[in-house]
């Protein structure tokens, strides 16, 4: 089976009511239910107001020490609400990774609402991702499978590209790569915007962003790879408008974007048979990506 990565360490409701006693006993609450399970984290309700936040495995865990690192740093600016830890843990309990408390954001995952219900989040996620695309500091981390040149994903994405899509695909994904690399200086990215991490609305605008583990400093293309991995083509005609109408972008970045969002459609495609949300996100970015003419007239 093609699955997620795999857990390295067990995590269940006393592991983490353990912790939450040793270290925040002013949260520590006997009712700890298990809420979500994610590629890297495992998430635990506290209440109905937190979540505790728990690296499933030793590569997530330097993520989740971006997000206590960078995200109060980056929220304020942000037009929509984020999870900004409200507590950062260390390891203890026989658990060897540090964790977080975070607020729970009200609004439901967009990956849980039908694609064409999700066209009112279109403007609003572009405001929030030029908000976010921003001249990252210094410090900023970096991020091997993020943000990267797509030259540097080629020897990894070739293979998957032609299982799940075909050699025509991949011909079409080489040619959109080949075009010139971002040319500006490495922008802050949200790293992971797909619909799994997109809260929305009642009325199915949206009301928040989520997990920032893969916040980094590159390219903005693989970020707006979401414009088909959320959204059909009209929404998706939206989004690029107003992300269009920031300036901030190069003239190729949504040639890139576009083979991001093949590539990433691809991965999740053959990594997802026990995820069935992340394997519905796949399927809807693979019909996407290869039925928009505007990058697939040579296919």
């Amino acid at each position: 089976m093609a699955e997620i990565p795999a857990a390295e360490v067990r995590i269940d409701a006393a592991l983490v009511s353990r912790l939450l006693a040793d270290q925040c006993p002013h949260h520590a609450d006997p009712h700890v239910e298990a809420f979500a399970h994610g590629w890297d984290n495992d998430l635990f309700a506290l209440g109905p107001d937190l979540l505790v936040r728990l690296p499933r495995r030793k590569a997530a865990a330097i993520l989740i020490e971006h997000e206590i690192a960078f995200l109060p740093r980056l929220a304020p600016r942000l037009p929509f609400p984020v999870p900004v830890p409200v507590f950062a843990g260390r390891p203890g309990a026989g658990y060897p990774w540090r964790w977080t408390l975070v607020p729970r954001l009200p609004g439901h995952s967009a990956a849980d609402v039908p694609v064409d219900g999700r066209a009112r989040a279109a403007e609003g996620l572009a405001a929030f991702l030029t908000a976010l695309h921003v001249p990252a500091e210094m410090d900023a981390p970096l991020n091997p499978f993020r943000g990267v040149p797509l030259a540097a994903r080629a020897n990894g994405w070739h293979p998957r590209i032609s299982a799940v899509a075909g050699e025509a695909a991949l011909a079409g994904w080489q040619r959109a790569a080949a075009v010139p690399a971002w040319p500006g200086p490495p922008l802050w990215l949200h790293g992971d915007p797909h619909p799994m991490n997109l809260l929305l609305g009642a009325d199915g605008g949206l009301n928040g962003v989520l997990d920032f583990g893969d916040l980094c400093a590159g390219d903005p293309a693989s970020d707006l790879a979401v414009a088909w991995l959320a959204f059909d083509a009209p929404a998706r005609a939206r989004f690029r408008a107003r992300c269009d109408l920031s300036g901030l972008y190069d003239a190729d970045i949504w040639t890139r974007a576009w083979a991001w969002g093949l590539g990433l459609s691809a991965v999740f495609a053959q990594s997802s048979d026990n995820m069935p949300a992340l394997a519905g996100i796949a399927r809807h970015g693979l019909a996407e990506t290869l039925a928009d003419t505007e990058f697939t007239r040579a296919l």
